[in-house]
């Protein structure tokens, strides 16, 4: 993360029980999740201690803009140049579960 970034670092504790991401929040993979590559499977998948989960190709695409640089709204608009039509209520809702999980945690834009 940016050192001179002045924004606040969200996970589940310090989100509101059903608020989900804004437009300008930045998601970050947690430090313990970890987005990997299995040969085995042939897919992307979301390492997390004692926990491995199998990503299709959107939660794949969504977590490789998760760096922490990207805005929610940056993401999206991404997706919709990769593809043709990107449901943004549907990334959101993605990004709200992850982070109740804890497996992302978002800095306030």
């Amino acid at each position: 993360m940016d050192p001179t970034h002045t924004g606040t670092t969200r996970t589940a504790t310090g989100t509101p029980p059903g608020a989900g991401v804004s437009g300008s929040d930045r998601p970050r993979l947690a430090r313990h999740v970890r987005l990997a590559f299995c040969r085995t499977r042939q897919r992307k998948i979301l390492l997390h201690p004692e926990t491995v989960v199998v990503l299709n190709a959107s939660g794949a695409d969504i977590l490789e803009l998760c760096d922490g640089q990207h805005t929610v709204t940056e993401i999206v608009s991404e997706l919709g140049a990769r593809y043709q039509t990107v449901p943004e209520d549907e990334v959101r809702q993605f990004l709200t579960r992850l982070v109740a999980r804890r497996w992302l945690e978002v800095t306030d834009g």
